[in-house]
Formats: C-alpha cells, sequence, structure tokens
C-alpha cells in the first residue's frame, strides 16, 4: 500500500485534525481493496471529507517499483482502486481522486529531490529496509524501489500535504520527507514564516493491522484477505476459514482470543461492542464454540459489505462516469503540483 492508517474503524480524533489541514493518502493499485484497506484507511478517509482539503493518490508509478513485470495488470486496476473507493462512500465532489502517473510535476519533483538524498540514507532507512528484506532483493534491489521515499515525498510536498495518514511502520517515510522539505527550504533561502514546502505530521491509528484469514498479514497476492466486493459465499467461505484458536477443540473447551482472527474482525467491525466483549469472556471461559462466533461474524460482515458491493456494482456499470472522476480529479491535482513545481524548480535556480 502507497499511504496506510493502520487498522482501525474508527474516525480520527478531532484534535489530531485541522479545518486547515490538507490531507494525502493513497493505494498502489496492485488489485482490488479488501477490509484490511478499509479498516485501516478507507473508513477514516471517509470521516475526513468535509472536515478538510482531501486527495486520494492511485499510485500506479510506485506500483511498479517491484512490479514492473505485471505494468498491465497495475494499468488495469487504476479504475478498479477507484470503483472501491466510491463504494467506501468517498465522494468525488468533496475529495479530490488523482492518478499518479498523469501528474507529471511529481516526477520531476523526485528528479530535483533525489539530488537532496544519498544512496546511503535511503538504504538506512527502516522501512526501506524491511521491505527489501521481505521481498528477498539482497543487493538486486530496483533503483526505483530503492527511491521512493523520495517519490513519495514528491507526492506529499507535491500537494503540499500537511497531513498524512500512516501506520508506524511509514513513520521513517515522514521523517525522510520533512528532511527533503528543509533541505530545499534552506536551498531556497526560504525564511521560516514564508517557506517553499510546509513540513507534514502522521496522522497514526490507536490498534494494530487487521490480519489475514489466515493469521498473517493480510495480502492480495497471498489471497487471504476479504475484498469490499466479496459475495456473501466468498465472506462466508472466508470467515469459515479464519484461523481461531487450535486448543479449542470443543466448545466447552477454555479459548484464547489473542491472536484469534475471528474475534479482530469482530473487535474491527462489530457495532456492539459489549457484544463482542460478552462473547470473548464466554470463549476464554468455554462454553462457546468456534461456528457460533463465525456465524455472528459472517452476519457482521455481510452487513458492511452487501452496500458497498451494490454501489460497486452500480459504478461498474457506468465507468465512463468512474474515468471521468479520475480524468477530473487528476487535472485539478495537476494544476496543484504544476504550481508547486515552480517554486521548487526556483529553489534550484531553474527558473523558467
Amino acid at each position: 500500500m502507497f499511504f496506510s492508517a493502520g487498522d482501525t474503524a474508527s474516525s480520527p480524533p478531532a484534535r489530531a485534525v485541522r479545518a486547515d489541514d490538507v490531507v494525502l493518502t493513497g493505494d498502489r493499485p496492485t488489485g482490488v481493496l479488501h477490509l484490511g484497506h478499509y479498516a485501516g484507511s478507507l473508513a477514516n478517509r471517509v470521516a475526513l471529507q468535509g472536515r478538510c482539503t482531501q486527495t486520494l493518490l492511485i499510485a500506479d508509478l510506485q506500483a511498479l517499483t517491484d512490479a514492473s513485470g505485471h505494468a498491465a495488470h497495475v494499468a488495469a486496476h487504476v479504475e478498479e482502486v477507484a470503483l472501491d473507493y466510491l463504494a467506501a462512500g468517498i465522494d468525488p465532489a468533496v475529495t479530490t481522486i488523482a492518478v499518479q502517473s498523469r501528474l507529471p510535476a511529481l516526477a520531476e519533483l523526485t528528479v530535483l529531490y533525489l539530488n537532496l538524498v544519498t544512496v546511503a540514507r535511503l538504504e538506512r532507512n527502516p522501512t526501506v529496509k524491511a521491505e527489501v528484506e521481505l521481498r528477498g532483493f539482497a543487493r538486486d534491489i530496483p533503483a526505483g524501489f530503492l527511491c521512493y521515499p523520495v517519490s513519495q515525498a514528491a507526492d506529499i510536498t507535491g500537494f503540499l500535504a500537511t497531513l498524512v495518514p500512516v501506520g508506524e511502520d511509514q513513520l521513517p517515510m515522514i521523517e525522510q520527507t520533512n528532511e527533503i522539505v528543509r533541505r530545499v527550504n534552506r536551498l531556497a533561502g526560504a525564511p521560516d514564516d514564508a517557506p517553499v514546502l510546509t513540513e507534514c505530521r502522521a496522522l497514526l491509528s490507536s490498534t494494530p493491522r487487521l490480519p489475514g484469514v489466515d493469521g498473517r498479514k493480510a495480502s492480495k497476492s497471498l489471497g487471504n484477505a476479504i475484498p469490499l466486493s466479496a459475495s456473501a459465499d466468498d465472506i462466508r467461505r472466508l470467515v469459515h476459514a479464519m484461523y481461531t484458536d487450535p486448543g479449542h477443540v470443543r466448545a466447552s473447551d477454555p479459548g484464547r482470543v489473542e491472536g484469534n482472527v475471528v474475534f479482530a474482525y469482530l473487535e474491527a467491525f462489530d457495532p456492539d461492542a459489549a457484544a463482542v466483549e460478552e462473547l470473548e469472556a464466554r470463549y476464554r471461559r468455554g462454553g462457546l464454540g468456534d461456528a457460533t462466533v463465525k456465524r455472528r461474524l459472517v452476519d457482521v460482515l455481510e452487513q458492511l459489505v452487501a452496500p458497498m458491493r451494490a454501489r460497486r456494482a452500480a459504478f461498474a456499470n457506468d465507468r465512463g462516469y468512474v474515468r471521468d472522476i479520475l480524468r477530473e480529479g487528476t487535472a485539478r491535482g495537476d494544476e496543484v503540483t504544476r504550481q508547486v513545481l515552480r517554486s521548487v524548480r526556483r529553489a534550484f535556480a531553474l527558473d523558467e
């Protein structure tokens, strides 16, 4: 994912968001979005609408940094991600949806910023180090992947974002972005009260990430996540496959709630928190079977997903409308990012 707000379906705390904030977040179009995305960021993005300026960036260029061999797949999912946004309740009249690759100013900002960052600094970035290890790149790191923190900095500063919803693992990206901001301002000789670029701050979540149905990290590639467009049969099948407590063989056995995927999803999505707490207490004592808990979760998820599924199907029947949304949102983004680029070019003595 491009930026992530963590995995909580609660709205951002009011004190964390100011009316004059500019929010930037987005997703890599490597597949359809799932409930982890909804809990972690989409629900928060919907809640932020009307409270501040917000742009969602479909980061297709960033997706190519480790998926260049699947470029057609990435391109095909730009509209799919937009459909998921609309299905979740994003209103394009309030929230701008833009496509990264169609904003040339972002690419030029990336090139300029690369002159302010060393390879050693990029290799020290903890997020990059973890991702390199996860993908097994060793020293065969695609240059684009190593440099994607700089691209991300271009995205954030290109929209003059002041607030970026991220998971805790992405905090090094915010730090590196602000380092670049300070260097550009020093390069321009800008006074503190009139900087060329403004530093941003993170909007962190307060709960852990939602796991996949098998207990591992929810991932499109692993097929262990529940898509926002899942059918009722898909929801039932995936919930029944969820990891619970292997020691909870009989309903009468005491069970563990910690690490139990079914309860993780109930805590994230069941609107009746008191009922979930009671179920957890019963499960710990013994006397509550996995099948009973899973039936409740199936009902909860179907109530959540069914309206999104219906909205998505309706928008999917009018692809022209979706393309218009992307075209108009990208045009708005193009205007903003070109203005920022002009200011940054002046800082590099590249006056037009």
